[in-house]
């Protein structure tokens, strides 16, 4: 997506959930949701600061650009509908359908993981009659 790596998605959807309002993300939490050490995140907010999808000053909050924030949004949602495909589909515990969907979300074509959403759209939701 966009030429970014799957890596840099990961980053993007971990600085999205680590917002604090239009303060934005500290580092810490950033580190802490993405399991790694500060130079690696420190290494990655540069890459993701070169390519236009972040602000980040010195020791202050990184913040999603426009731009960012819709790949963020994107990377949730590919994960939720894939998760939400595991676990209520297919039957996989609810931990292991989030990690199968960490990993899935980055190799699914843009084709596959629209025909998945549309199966799971007409899946999940509950028809008038079974009310």
């Amino acid at each position: 997506m966009n030429g970014i790596t799957s890596s840099m998605e990961d980053y993007l959807e971990a600085i999205s959930i680590a917002y604090d309002g239009e303060k934005g993300a500290r580092v810490t939490d950033i580190k802490i949701l993405m399991n790694v050490k500060t130079p690696s995140v420190s290494g990655a907010l540069k890459s993701l600061e070169a390519r236009g999808l972040i602000t980040h000053e010195k020791y202050g909050r990184v913040k999603l650009t426009k731009e960012g924030q819709a790949i963020a949004r994107e990377v949730k949602k590919r994960h939720y509908i894939i998760s939400e495909f595991l676990r209520d589909i297919v039957g996989v515990r609810p931990a292991t359908a989030e990690i199968d969907a960490c990993k899935i979300e980055h190799v699914l074509s843009k084709e596959t993981f629209l025909k998945l959403m549309e199966f799971v759209n007409n899946h999940t939701k509950q028809k008038p009659q079974e009310k």
